[in-house]
């Protein structure tokens, strides 16, 4: 295993190790890049560090802290050897480029194992955060911020590149060891901490969203909160990552927090632990920047600094939500030797001809939904062949595809569950989906069972040619490659969905 900087150039499928010193705590994971471009996470683990809190008191790290940095730098050495990684790349933030000792704690990893800590500035440090945070999310304009233990970056951007960055010294850690010192922390210390983050952020210029706007988040104390909030409320999605945060249950979760002691803070589902004693500082910050920018919600990245560092050695740039979604989904079909591509394009085409035909027009994130569905489909065929739809349908939700929404994802499970069982609840997906939507996901259901039945009765390879023709009480289909087509239960499950019969001519 070798150190490597930041941007020395990386062969994909080549294990890599990323170290990060934070703050707050130090994490260490190995990816793999695979052939797509996607991270693939082999390997990862964190330690509580506390760096900000030597640095902050007496501006060095001290003994003890550098020998909890030691000691965690040693068994991230141990897991990036573990992983395969021939390469490693490790980086600091705040708390180290603002300790009058930092030199002295590089100096000695570099000695005793190797290391080459690169201590990053706040203007890398955004940078790294926001081509991390934003690769796997679909928006285009928007503010971003990253809050780590010691610091904040703000990041601006328009058509997914950054226009101007700014680094604060309001990290979750640091907010609540300057201001809340009691425990609980009284009303006023949560004030006196939210005058200072109001006039950090004004002063620095951050104002009120522009409309069209968005606001993400990363960072420990943002994926808490979202994982607090989730478990609240039984949502469907397990990650964090695309995550919709109200302000309102931002407010309502701090409050929460703030009126426990530290030792029960841990407790409350959700919430890491070690994340007690910085958690309600973090949150009063992300809070008042809520309230600064005008926002009335905030899309959490489960991704940052350390993601956007791997991403950097590859391409070095945020690419178009296009390009994120078609190499999500090359990535996970690649997994499962099942899926099919000449079955998966034909059944999508199929799809996308009979929705034209079928779906209302205001249906396009329906019809998008049934299109990738039958592009799927055959993912879950690896597993079983009978219950590929149900098999799919949690393979989606349980896997990354970044590039989509949370809802594009629920409706996309809707659609595969439903296609394969007309008995299927979609009240699971409630939290993302609308009760008045299920006789649509019905519609678009049969028609993915439907584009199923036509691709697999025509001979493989090749398109399939298809002329749909819609009466007041039938649907007729004419697919001249089809080889044979008989009654069964789809046909009077059309006719449900859609109140009409389903004729379906073969070829002659």
């Amino acid at each position: 295993m070798t150190a490597g900087s930041c941007a020395e150039p990386f062969e994909r499928d080549e294990p890599v190790a990323i170290i990060d010193i934070g703050s707050n705590s130090g994490r260490v994971v190995v990816y793999r890049i695979d052939a797509a471009g996607q991270l693939r996470l082999l390997a990862s683990t964190r330690a509580a560090l506390r760096l900000v809190r030597e640095v902050d008191s007496g501006h060095t790290l001290g003994p003890q802290a550098v020998a909890r940095a030691l000691a965690a730098l040693r068994d991230f050495r141990a897991i990036a050897l573990g992983a395969g990684a021939r390469r490693v790349v490790t980086v600091a933030t705040a708390a180290v480029r603002d300790a009058r000792d930092g030199a002295e704690l590089i100096a000695r990893v570099r000695r005793e194992l190797g290391l080459e800590i690169h201590v990053i500035d706040g203007e890398e440090e955004a940078h790294y955060g926001f081509l991390g945070a934003l690769h796997g999310l679909p928006f285009e304009d928007g503010l971003l911020f990253d809050m780590g233990g010691g610091s904040l970056q703000v990041t601006r951007f328009r058509r997914r590149r950054p226009l101007s960055a700014v680094s604060l010294p309001l990290g979750a850690l640091r907010l609540s060891q300057a201001f809340l010192r009691s425990d609980p922390p009284d009303d006023a210390q949560r004030r006196r901490l939210r005058r200072h983050v109001r006039a950090l952020l004004e002063g620095a210029g951050i104002g009120p969203l522009r409309a069209g706007d968005v606001l993400v988040g990363t960072g420990g104390t943002v994926r808490n909160l979202a994982k607090v909030d989730r478990r609240a409320h039984g949502y469907p999605i397990t990650r964090v990552h695309g995550y919709a945060l109200a302000r309102r249950r931002v407010r309502d979760i701090t409050d929460l927090l703030a009126a426990r002691r530290q030792r029960k803070r841990d407790s409350l589902p959700g919430l890491s632990d070690e994340r007690g004693d910085s958690i309600v500082g973090g949150a009063e910050g992300i809070a008042t920047l809520m309230q600064v920018c005008g926002a009335r919600e905030l899309h959490v990245s489960g991704q940052g600094v350390r993601e956007g560092l791997a991403f950097n050695l590859v391409d070095g740039y945020v690419p178009s939500v296009e390009r994120v979604r078609a190499a999500s989904i090359a990535s996970l079909v690649a997994r499962f030797d099942g899926w099919r591509a000449d079955s998966a394009e034909r059944r999508a085409a199929l799809g996308h001809r009979l929705g034209r035909v079928l779906l209302p027009r205001r249906a396009g994130e329906l019809l998008a939904a049934l299109v990738l569905a039958a592009r799927l489909l055959d993912v879950g065929r690896s597993l079983d062949f009978f219950d590929r739809h149900e098999h799919t349908a949690d393979i989606v939700l349980a896997t990354e595809l970044n590039g989509y929404t949370h809802r594009e994802i629920a409706l996309l499970s809707a659609v595969l569950r439903r296609a394969g069982d007309d008995k299927a609840d979609e009240h699971l997906l409630s939290p993302l989906l609308r009760d008045d939507e299920h006789a649509d996901i019905e519609r678009a259901a049969v028609i993915l069972a439907l584009a199923d039945d036509v691709e697999e009765r025509c001979p493989p390879h090749g398109p399939i040619e298809i002329h749909c023709r819609l009466s007041e009480d039938a649907l007729r289909v004419q697919v001249p490659r089809l080889l044979a087509w008989r009654e069964r239960g789809l046909d009077r499950r059309f006719e449900r969905a859609f109140g009409r019969r389903l004729r379906v001519q073969p070829a002659a």
